[in-house]
């Protein structure tokens, strides 16, 4: 699955969830979701340097 059809589907989710714990998981999992595509965009464009600190 594509990370963005997974956002998609997320998101949803997160407009279908009216249990407050469904809706604070279904949104925990959209942050980290969003973030790991704004890191995979970063690494494309060559903005984010991949290699550890150290």
């Amino acid at each position: 699955m594509l990370l963005e059809q997974h956002i998609e589907e997320l998101r949803a989710e997160l407009r279908r969830a009216v249990d407050p714990l469904e809706r604070q998981w279904i949104k925990a999992e959209l942050e980290i979701a969003e973030a790991e595509l704004e890191i995979f965009w970063a690494e494309c464009e060559g903005t984010l340097d991949v290699e550890p600190p150290f």
